[in-house]
């Protein structure tokens, strides 16, 4: 069996689960890794095979993605262009993290595709949902990467096909200790608008990992660094506190380390909204935004909330075994390409 392993590479954490994953694979069949997106600042760990833009979202400086950013990287010829090019016809399977370019070509052309993502789970019908529904944030989990199967991961194990966590090797590890400082990662948000904010705690001392800075300075008990991974494990591992967005692999590391963590989900981000709800479900402490007049939510988050106690099981190589084992039994099956009408094929020249 020959597998394409395909990344959503817009932020780092589904590149940060794929270090455990693909080499887990890659025991089993030969593994290709493709990574679509513009924004991840880590490495997946394996040789890449095909890098493309794809259709990543791009993170703002206030809380949010930026839409109208998003909307003008997401060139529709360049990606047309990208799926057709594909040579996804090579594969017998499409493992997919949320992946556009791999699970259009593969949806296209009959392969079979099958999502092992976090997103798949957050759409799952006993996961938890925000209050304030979002039709459109909907719309996109269900549509932007279309599969013929899943398999999830969330910070619960919410039905059947749903697994706890995939906690890298490299935070398993970790000998976690507890100094003084509280480790913050808040891609969303400008370096300026977080020390702005922060600067109401000066008794706290604060580490801020940063996607909008290259190089290292401090203000007072503020500390700002870019961002790197070896450099924000280890903050991480060592401080007494996590301050960082509404993703997944953040929190669920931070948890598995018993850090008191508190979450700030972003704008326009249904999946963010999602997590948040079933961290506040879990006892985690959440934030809308990150705002002056919210201080007073930090300052009790600082001085009363504990750690909420995880149990997060190495479940890799079973997922793997899982996953292939069903993938063997469509893969029985003949492909069933689309056949389009006469000039209205997206993937002619």
């Amino acid at each position: 069996m020959k597998i394409l392993y395909a990344i959503q590479g817009t932020g780092n954490g589904h590149i940060t689960r794929a270090r455990d994953l693909i080499p887990a694979f890659q025991q089993h069949a030969r593994t290709d890794v493709l990574i679509s997106g513009i924004q991840s600042d880590v490495s997946p760990g394996a040789a890449v095979r095909y890098r493309l833009h794809g259709m990543g979202f791009i993170f703002g400086k206030k809380g949010n993605v930026d839409l109208i950013e998003t909307f003008r990287k997401c060139i529709t010829r360049r990606f047309i262009r990208e799926v057709r090019d594909l040579p996804i016809n090579q594969y017998d399977l499409v493992i997919n993290d949320f992946e556009p370019v791999s699970a259009w070509a593969a949806r296209l052309r009959g392969v079979p595709c099958i999502s092992l993502s976090h997103q798949f789970a957050v759409m799952h019908p006993n996961a938890p949902k925000p209050e304030k529904s979002d039709w459109l944030g909907k719309m996109v989990l269900g549509n932007y990467a279309p599969v013929q199967k899943g398999y999830g991961f969330h910070f619960r194990e919410y039905g059947s096909g749903i697994f706890s966590p995939v906690i890298r090797q490299q935070i398993r590890e970790l000998e976690p200790d507890e100094r003084d400082h509280i480790t913050v990662y808040l891609p969303a948000y400008d370096t300026e608008k977080i020390v702005k904010v922060l600067s109401f705690f000066p008794g706290e001392n604060w580490h801020i990992f940063s996607k909008h800075t290259r190089k290292a300075f401090h203000f007072g008990n503020i500390r700002i660094r870019p961002v790197n991974n070896e450099d924000f494990i280890q903050s991480m591992s060592m401080g007494k506190a996590v301050l960082c967005g509404a993703g997944f692999e953040t929190p669920a590391e931070a948890m598995f380390l018993n850090k008191k963590l508190m979450v700030i989900p972003m704008k326009n981000q249904y999946e963010q909204q999602c997590n948040a709800a079933a961290l506040a479900e879990m006892g985690v402490k959440t934030m809308k935004s990150l705002k002056k007049k919210f201080a007073g939510h930090i300052q009790d988050w600082l001085e009363n909330d504990r750690p909420v106690q995880v149990h997060y099981p190495d479940q890799t190589d079973n997922i793997v075994k899982m996953v292939l084992q069903g993938a063997e039994k469509r893969a029985e099956q003949p492909r069933s390409e689309i056949i389009w009408p006469a000039g209205l094929n997206p993937l002619s020249a």
